[in-house]
């Protein structure tokens, strides 16, 4: 997440692991730019956001090489999983509706579903998230989560890229509402050490649990941050506290995830959660928990497979620039709480290079890069050996300055010795793809076209 500032058609393979593989016909996401609407560039929050990022992934080389991790609950290794997802996605392609989520009200939609493996009250629920704009830029996404015995309402930031759920609890210094711990009878601080640093802000606080629900899903002994500090940058969102939806290998609490004790205690239907992302719009955002939205993703899914249970990492092989591959051969966190998309420098530099009229704009920093608005450009990534295409209304990140003709690139480079085979895909990639993130089959990411691309 950025700090705040004052229909393709995809064609069924047989999959190595015999689940579905989708090759893919992308649709073309390049558009004609306005270039004299187009919004002037502004660097602060994506200067903070690079700081952010380098504190929040500062132990991503450890992380990569299996160092120092927390053990993952057995249950989320169960060979039982692949079928449930499975069956799940073999019932959506033959009756669309089947996982279709329609109606809403004020808080959450639900689908129940059953599965013979699971219990009666294994169900699915869908979370409404807020994107907070600034600008051209979408910051962040939010959504409400339920605390302690009376279900009180906090606003949580969805990041798959962190593991660990935090809100504050009697702190001194922080401005958004906090949870009040002694009205649940349900609530327990273990009185053990809290703190994480999310780039530029950290928390601290102590480890405590209680029952926790979003929608009809609900854990009864939850582990979390009882934080009672707060960097000055969190009081300036909107939001309260933060859920991480990464696998808990990497949770400084040690403990599982909100989502992993759903599938570890069987209150979902199957193991995985979605994630739509939109594109300039306050509302319409959402997080299933234990489904799919068919009306949000407008295609069959095409998987790759995790190749690190830390951070949803995928392999990153290139991009492709009109027709030109540029090698990445990186390991990529898939980040809803990244805004951008950031990597290795020399890497930025050669898919820049591939762009004609584009070069760096250093009066922003050497991670930035220039090229002309009115390019016709066509990006994709290619992730696990598919290809995967970037909207150039996300790319273009508005002019470097007032009618000069050339826009900032949303591919930012930082330093190779820190980004060393290493990239973060943000909301910037996400707004074009419905995303899947599944525990089943060795754990993998799904990516659908998303509805966004329609609009």
């Amino acid at each position: 997440m950025l700090p705040r500032f004052p229909l393709s058609f995809l064609f069924l393979t047989a999959g190595a692991l015999g689940s579905p593989m989708y090759d893919m016909v992308l649709p073309p996401m390049s558009t004609v730019v306005d270039v004299i609407n187009l919004p002037i560039f502004d660097p602060r929050p994506v200067l903070a956001e690079i700081r952010k990022i380098q504190l929040k992934y500062r132990n991503a080389p450890n992380v990569m090489a299996g160092q120092n991790l927390v053990p993952l609950p057995d249950a989320l290794s169960d060979p039982a999983l692949d079928a449930q997802s499975d069956a799940a996605f073999t019932d959506t392609m033959s009756d669309l509706s089947g996982f279709a989520l329609s109606g809403s009200t004020p808080t959450s939609q639900q689908a129940n579903m059953s599965f013979s493996v699971m219990t009666s009250a294994a169900q699915s629920a869908t979370d409404p998230l807020t994107d907070e704009m600034q600008g051209n830029l979408d910051i962040q996404y939010y959504g409400p989560l339920w605390f302690g015995k009376k279900a009180q309402e906090l606003l949580v930031i969805i990041d798959t890229g962190s593991a660990d759920l935090w809100i504050p609890v009697l702190c001194d210094n922080c401005v958004n509402p906090q949870y009040k711990a002694a009205e649940s009878s349900t609530y327990r601080d273990t009185k053990d050490k809290f703190e994480v640093t999310y780039g530029v802000g950290d928390v601290q606080g102590t480890l405590a649990y209680d029952t926790i629900s979003l929608g009809g899903l609900k854990v009864n002994k939850q582990y979390f941050g009882a934080v009672t500090h707060v960097s000055s940058d969190f009081n300036d969102d909107p939001i309260s506290g933060l859920l991480g939806l990464g696998f808990s290998s990497i949770a400084t609490s040690g403990k599982p995830t909100f989502f992993e004790n759903l599938i570890i205690q069987r209150k979902v239907a199957v193991p995985f959660f979605s994630v739509h992302l939109t594109r300039g719009k306050a509302s319409g955002s959402e997080i299933t928990l234990g489904g799919y939205d068919m009306s949000k993703g407008v295609g069959p899914l095409t998987w790759v497979s995790v190749i690190s249970k830390t951070y949803w990492t995928v392999h990153f092989d290139g991009v492709v620039v009109d027709g030109n591959y540029v090698s990445g051969d990186l390991s990529a966190a898939i980040d809803t709480g990244t805004t951008l998309i950031y990597v290795p420098q020399m890497f930025a530099s050669s898919i820049y290079a591939r762009i004609p009229g584009a070069g760096p704009a250093a009066n922003y920093g050497s991670g930035f890069f220039s090229f002309p608005c009115n390019a016709t450009l066509t990006i994709s990534f290619s992730l696990g050996g598919h290809d995967f295409e970037l909207s150039i209304r996300d790319f273009n990140l508005g002019q470097d300055e007032d009618r000069s003709g050339n826009c900032i690139g949303g591919i930012v480079g930082i330093d190779d010795e820190f980004m060393n085979g290493f990239a973060i895909i943000g909301d910037e990639f996400l707004k074009s793809w419905y995303s899947v993130y599944d525990y089943s089959h060795g754990a993998r990411v799904g990516f659908a076209p998303s509805i966004n691309n329609a609009q």
